[in-house]
């Protein structure tokens, strides 16, 4: 004879059942958010350290390239010499004006920026395009064309990025007031000296006129424009320096004592 189990217990037993089924499900729930959690975590550590690579790579390449261009000049125009002369600063005036390239992607410079180390050097090149120019690994600065060129009174204006590919303005921000930017050239050196920086709306295109945000009026001094993106992996606004043309050093006069201080005068 077979005694079936009285409701009470019938519905305990299924109500122990279902609190068991419910477990295993909240269990295996828990499991695959956890894994997806820690899943998304390596994703974003990786993700951070490949771009903190990728630029230290790029950076190396883009600085080797700057090298070797400074050594092209060095041999070109400079007899074999004990050490590096140190110039005597000349008025801005006297600065030949560079001409302006005549093929997008031309390198007609090499920027050195003290701030940034002594083994901070990129080559600065016609255009910004992304893929010529500013994602190039052998470059990584770019001129605006129409804007001046070094040694002519005007803005003269490049740009590059703040992160990736090698990132020349990554610290712009650490930038300070009287701070040296040096652009060397087969000529010589263009001294800049560090004055302010902004914050503006991608939009804010005046910061190219030849005197920045003063459409129509006419310049009267030597300007270097650096822009960049802000903030960090955003490009939701821009960074802009400015400085201006304090020096010029005639390559056959030697190079600016800080540079020579610094170990960065002499190339290789």
């Amino acid at each position: 004879m077979i005694i079936a189990p009285s409701a009470p217990r019938r519905e305990a037993a299924t109500a122990t059942r279902r609190k068991r089924v419910v477990r295993r499900r909240t269990s295996v729930i828990s499991v695959v958010g956890e894994l997806l959690m820690t899943g998304g975590v390596i994703v974003l550590l990786f993700l951070g350290w490949y771009l903190w690579l990728g630029d230290v790579i790029a950076g190396s390449a883009q600085n080797q390239a700057g090298e070797e261009l400074r050594q092209q000049w060095q041999l070109e125009q400079s007899p074999a010499q004990d050490g590096p002369l140190i110039g005597t600063p000349q008025d801005p005036s006297s600065a030949p004006v560079l001409e302006q390239p005549t093929a997008t992607a031309e390198r007609f410079a090499a920027m050195l920026i003290p701030r940034f180390g002594a083994d901070y050097v990129r080559n600065v090149a016609e255009g910004v395009g992304l893929r010529d120019v500013l994602n190039d690994p052998e470059t990584g600065v770019g001129h605006y064309p129409g804007t001046a060129m070094p040694g002519a009174v005007g803005n003269f204006a490049v740009a590059a990025h703040r992160t990736t590919y090698g990132a020349p303005f990554n610290r712009i921000l650490d930038l300070q007031v009287d701070d040296s930017i040096y652009l060397e050239t087969e000529a010589g050196w263009y001294q800049y000296s560090f004055r302010s920086l902004e914050i503006v709306a991608p939009s804010a295109v005046d910061v190219l006129e030849p005197v920045p945000r003063q459409p129509g009026v006419e310049p009267t001094e030597r300007i270097l424009t650096m822009t960049t993106c802000h903030p960090m992996y955003s490009a939701a606004q821009r960074a802009i320096g400015y400085s201006v043309m304090t020096a010029w050093y005639p390559r056959e006069g030697g190079a600016p004592a800080e540079l020579v201080e610094l170990g960065a005068a002499a190339p290789g």
